[in-house]
């Protein structure tokens, strides 16, 4: 994992970039402090795109909305996960 200050992240931003579309995560401090993180999209998120690209999701930026023509088997996950936690 990479750190690096605000100041050299503003003159090189193309350059960390570059790395974290190559895995790199980035760390970014002010004034010595960490203050976030970049890191590159995750794998669920590109497959949530996928499928709001190809119309069988609906996502405004909240709670997404449902999935359309997929059918999952067995109980609810709700109930899946009051079960684990007995």
């Amino acid at each position: 994992m990479i750190s690096v200050g605000v100041k050299e992240l503003k003159e090189k931003l193309s350059k960390y970039v570059d790395k974290v579309k190559h895995g790199e995560r980035v760390i970014i401090t002010d004034r010595g402090n960490e203050v976030a993180l970049i890191t590159p999209l995750s794998e669920e998120y590109h497959k949530i795109k996928s499928l709001i690209d190809s119309g069988k999701a609906v996502w405004s930026g909240g709670k997404p909305e449902g999935v359309k023509g997929v059918k999952i088997k067995g109980k609810p996950v709700a109930e899946t996960v009051l079960e684990e936690r007995r």
